[in-house]
């Protein structure tokens, strides 16, 4: 069955969140990320920002002050312009909720109640309303209320030094560059929304989401956790790790016996398979030092590209070690239509579709990005203000309205 987005697209429009009403909130990544999922999804989803934008607008890329890194969070989203810290833009927001399904927002942890537009005060206007909080932390506790960001996250859910025990010889953690805990963080808040979706279809009510960020990191961590709490004797190497070429490196994954075996008649050591070295996978732990050895002295005699042929000849799991670039270029992505092409202000661009495909669902992103404001008259006549109101309705709304 063809289930790629461009066979889907040829013949199903169906999304699974049509007519669904959501309310973003959110900032940066995580809480982007869980809403463009929606949006991809079918959700209408209306983000609502101060007259200035959000501060991922000014992320590079940036071609006539559009930003790619933006439009990959925020495509397919329509843009209402409000200001919170005016009465009037409450007012406004709590007029919206009562119209919607879902609200997003990932402010640290008391902003929305200083607002009165946490879960408290705004579930009686909308009580079918699913009101998702995404924190560092989660909303109460004694760490609720600290500042988080991704790279503190990484640090205190204790990836890192996971990450480092695994590593020989070492002791520093790594810096950070990408932000795991983010886009994971969103993908948890897209996945307890659905769920809480669902329930609603039975119970007719709404509900509070708490989505925590260090919680999230933890679920990356599933055999630490357990060997935490017992006395493990740590492996002397990781598992898995690179094999040098000629001409760079080779991911090769030993995940079974079968693996270790075929492995072992690539490199033409098919004795090691009774070596009571690595005969058994407790003891391939032992001396993985002395394993890989062997397997790169099969390896640096090779380019990248024969190592992969004999390599997938006996089907053992292995890539070369890929830029973001290369791998965007692979044609099994473009097979499955795993990028999008949209188009802002600054031109046009591809952003990432979901990584999932459905046989009775479209799931795809928008063909165009929305401009600052661009639906913030439809969405003020739409609950009710007068011509005059929406004039005077700080000012500035009709002209950030024109995007």
């Amino acid at each position: 069955m063809d289930t790629t987005i461009a066979g889907n697209d040829e013949g199903n429009l169906t999304r699974s969140f049509d007519g669904l009403r959501v309310l973003d909130f959110s900032t940066t990544i995580a809480g982007p990320h869980c809403t463009r999922m929606l949006a991809d999804t079918g959700a209408e989803v209306i983000k609502i920002e101060p007259a200035e934008g959000e501060t991922m607008r000014t992320r590079p890329p940036v071609r006539n002050n559009c930003s790619t890194a933006f439009g990959q969070l925020n495509v397919g989203k329509r843009s209402l312009v409000l200001d919170l810290k005016s009465p009037e833009g409450v007012e406004a927001v709590r007029r919206l909720i009562a119209t919607a399904d879902v609200l997003v927002e990932n402010f640290r942890p008391g902003v929305m109640r200083r607002l009165r537009l946490d879960y408290a005060s705004v579930h009686h206007i909308n009580p079918k309303l699913i009101f998702c909080s995404i924190s560092g932390y989660g909303q109460t506790g004694p760490s609720a209320e600290l500042p988080a960001y991704a790279p503190v996250i990484h640090a205190a859910s204790g990836y890192e030094m996971a990450h480092v025990a695994h590593q020989p010889g070492r002791s520093r953690p790594d810096y950070c560059g990408i932000y795991h805990a983010d886009v994971l963080t969103g993908v948890y808040a897209f996945g307890a929304i659905s769920a809480a979706l669902y329930q609603r279809s039975a119970s007719g009510k709404g509900q509070h989401i708490d989505v925590s960020m260090m919680e999230s990191m933890l679920t990356l961590t599933l055999n630490e956790v357990q060997a935490a709490q017992f006395d493990v004797k740590p492996p002397q190497r990781p598992m898995f790790g690179p094999i040098e070429t000629t001409d760079g490196y080779v991911m090769v994954a030993i995940a079974s016996e079968k693996t270790f075996q075929n492995l072992m008649q690539v490199i033409g050591r098919p004795e090691w398979v009774s070596d009571p070295r690595f005969a058994r996978y407790s003891d391939r732990r032992d001396n993985w030092a002395s394993l890989m050895d062997g397997v790169e002295a099969w390896s640096r005699a090779i380019g990248t590209q024969a190592c992969l042929a004999a390599l997938n000849e006996y089907g053992v799991p292995s890539s070369a070690y890929r830029t973001v670039r290369e791998a965007l270029a692979d044609p099994q992505l473009a097979h499955r239509g795993g990028l999008a092409e949209v188009e802002d202000g600054g031109g046009t661009f591809r952003v990432l579709n979901l990584p999932f495909r459905m046989s009775g669902a479209k799931v795809a992103a928008a063909r165009r990005m929305s401009t600052l404001g661009e639906h913030t008259l439809s969405y003020l006549k739409e609950i009710g203000l007068s011509e005059e109101q929406i004039a005077d309705f700080v000012g500035q709304r009709p002209k950030t309205a024109q995007g």
